[in-house]
């Protein structure tokens, strides 16, 4: 699929009157890192972060705890969704949107630096395909 030609996000969680929208970021060729890791879960988890997806944007701008949702040490604008072990970072854009990079399964207590280089990497390319959509 040529970068013209795919969405620029896929959606993931919304509430039907909540004020944010969670949606994945898509790459060049097509694919949804976030996406393919959520739906690469098994049925807890997956219930367990769409639960934790609802809450936020039931709260917003109202913060959840730092366990379920948290600043990205060391970076500008990115976050990260936290449920056990399970990491997927994010950032936000206008229009009430936030998006996700990718995910993981978190072997230490923080981040790995390449981690969050692929974070910024994924959302590099959405913010170079926004400004090509004009």
């Amino acid at each position: 699929m040529s970068a013209s030609k795919a969405p620029l996000t896929k959606p993931i969680h919304a509430l039907p009157h909540g004020r944010i929208r969670i949606e994945a970021v898509v790459r060049d060729d097509g694919s949804c890192p976030a996406k393919e890791f959520l739906d690469g879960l098994d049925a807890g988890k997956t219930a367990k972060m769409k639960a934790l997806f609802t809450l936020f944007i039931e709260r917003f701008p109202q913060p959840l705890s730092g366990e379920k949702f948290k600043k990205i040490e060391g970076t500008e604008d990115l976050f990260e969704f936290k449920s056990f072990q399970i990491r997927i970072p994010c950032f936000f854009v206008s229009g009430g949107r936030i998006l996700l990079t990718h995910g993981l399964i978190k072997q230490q207590d923080r981040l790995r630096p390449s981690e969050i280089a692929r974070a910024n990497e994924i959302k590099g390319v959405f913010d170079r395909r926004m400004k090509s959509h004009g």
